[in-house]
């Protein structure tokens, strides 16, 4: 087919400037078979679902692969519905430091915060 184009679909998720520098810092120092961060939704909490992020060492299929500069950011292919058009933050205080989501398809959470519902 000449003369056709494809238009690029965008992430699943959007990574803030300070998500991607925590993924960089994450990827400086993570285990030398680790090819990048993987965020999943697995079942947990008091709301059912919760926000896990942890090292990958192997691609696979299915899963959004999102590149950024500090290096490679997966996102589980069953949790991608859970997570379109959500924003990942990464945020820092005086007493706290962690990954922050503003997940419009969240329909509700408990009541501490570590999980939430489609």
């Amino acid at each position: 087919m000449t003369g056709s184009t494809l238009r690029e679909r965008p992430a699943a998720v959007i990574l803030t400037k300070a998500a991607e520098a925590r993924v960089a810092e994450l990827m400086a120092k993570a285990p030398d078979d680790a090819i990048g961060v993987k965020l999943s939704t697995p079942r947990r909490g008091c709301s059912g679902l919760a926000y896990s992020v942890d090292y990958v060492t192997e691609e696979v299929a299915f899963d959004e692969k999102i590149e950024t500069p500090g290096g490679t950011f997966y996102i589980d292919s069953a949790s991608v519905l859970y997570l379109i058009g959500s924003t990942m933050d990464w945020v820092e205080d005086d007493f706290t430091a962690g990954f922050v989501f503003e997940n419009p398809n969240a329909k509700g959470a408990c009541g501490c915060g570590e999980s939430f519902m489609v």
